[in-house]
């Protein structure tokens, strides 16, 4: 009998709008004539929901379009038996090339494109991500706790060595405030890269636990009355040289007159656009009081609960705090997918650009409070139209029947088991 080799597969895949990663495999050597024509997706795909099946569709069975992957974005990714796949985000196209409407994406691409084109600027960006590793045992007084990082073995370093190995430049690996909760931190990327990267980190992150026997999840919330795994994005600007332009240090907060005019644009449309960032039923168990997470849609220097920070720079040089500036968004969780996540931030902020907007003032007091429930974030949203230009009619559509959908699958169903179906999934 002859012997044979396992043969290298890529998966193309996309972060989609139930921010799950989802495409599919092909032999490694097709890879010139895949990014051309790419592999197989319906319109339909897009409306896969969080726990896999597809209840509702404005799409139903016709259409073809292609899923391109981008060597560019791919890495590897590792996982059980000892094995590395390569994983490769890519975008949604019609059969001639152009880009699909739902692509998530090409949502974030727009929104670059145009922060660039119209305003000469390019966001730098990082996602902070904090995850539930089943390799070690809950204990009293684990918090940010040594105990708890010497007791994750090999993980941290192997989860380190396999960031490294994707191209991806680690910055921090912490033990977390939550039950068996850590945190993993890279260094900022550019454009459209920074979420490329996320896309590969968590699932880095999945594979790394698996590897080892074990699970990382990054539910929103393990249960109603616990701690919840955030997703914040730190972000910056720099001009068409690569200088920094955030920061300014007689402007409000410290920003400079662009980077001021974009974050008000996120405090005007935050209480909708949650619907995207904070896109579960169980994201709202998080956005509590007394969970060191946002309740309010406000802008603060250096404060943890406010939904946009001002972060410090730990510096007194003018130089490296103007290098160093930047804002933290901390009104997401990883049920969004990456690109909308900061596509949110970036159009929204457009929308500041655009129209000049002003920030309230520091200490005002009167910002309004985030949506308690993702319904409640959906007619927000409807009722704001903004996401629906930025979004276009299609995509809108669609996303409003896949997330009204999943609140009526969960319909009569305890907080409790609600958190269980969300921690199965991500």
């Amino acid at each position: 009998m002859t012997a044979t080799s396992d043969e290298h597969l890529i998966f193309a895949g996309t972060s989609d709008l139930a921010g799950l990663v989802r495409g599919k495999g092909f032999p490694a050597r097709d890879l010139d004539d895949r990014r051309a024509t790419g592999v197989g997706y319906t319109a339909s795909n897009i409306m896969l929901s969080a726990f896999g099946p597809i209840y509702k569709t404005p799409f139903g069975t016709t259409g073809d379009l292609m899923l391109v992957p981008d060597p560019a974005a791919g890495g590897p990714v590792p996982g059980e038996d000892n094995q590395t796949h390569m994983l490769m985000p890519g975008d949604i196209r019609h059969e001639d090339g152009s880009a699909w409407s739902c692509c998530p994406r090409h949502f974030l691409r727009r929104g670059l494109d145009a922060l660039e084109q119209e305003f000469g600027l390019r966001m730098l960006s990082v996602f902070e991500q904090e995850f539930t590793y089943t390799g070690v045992a809950d204990r009293p007084a684990s918090s940010y706790a040594f105990d708890l990082f010497r007791r994750s073995g090999r993980f941290g370093p192997a989860l380190m060595g396999a960031l490294r190995a994707a191209g991806i430049e680690p910055d921090s690996f912490i033990a977390e405030a939550g039950d068996r909760q850590f945190e993993v931190t890279v260094c900022p990327r550019l454009g459209l890269a920074s979420a490329d990267e996320t896309v590969l980190l968590r699932e880095i992150v999945r594979g790394c636990a698996a590897s080892l026997g074990h699970r990382a999840s990054f539910t929103p919330i393990n249960s109603p009355d616990g701690i919840g795994n955030g997703t914040h994005i730190h972000f910056s600007f720099r001009d068409l040289s690569g200088q920094p332009v955030t920061y300014d240090p007689n402007g409000p907060f410290g920003l400079s007159p662009q980077a001021a005019a974009f974050a008000a644009g996120i405090v005007r449309h935050m209480p909708a656009m949650t619907a995207l960032t904070a896109p579960s039923v169980a994201s709202y168990y998080r956005l509590r009081p007394s969970k060191w997470a946002p309740t309010r849609a406000d802008i603060a220097l250096a404060d943890r609960g406010a939904s946009l920070r001002v972060c410090p720079t730990f510096s007194t040089d003018p130089d490296v705090i103007a290098r160093r500036a930047n804002l933290e968004f901390r009104v997401v969780d990883a049920a969004a997918s990456p690109y909308i996540a900061l596509g949110c931030l970036v159009h929204a902020g457009l929308e500041g650009l655009r129209h000049g907007l002003v920030l309230p003032a520091a200490g005002s007091g009167d910002a309004p409070p985030l949506p308690s429930s993702l319904a409640e974030a959906l007619s927000l949203m409807a009722a704001d139209p903004a996401p629906r230009a930025w979004m276009g009619q299609t995509m809108f559509d669609a996303y409003t029947m896949l997330k009204t959908s999943e609140i009526e699958v969960l319909s009569g169903l305890s907080e409790d088991e609600i958190c269980r179906r969300y921690a199965e999934v991500y």
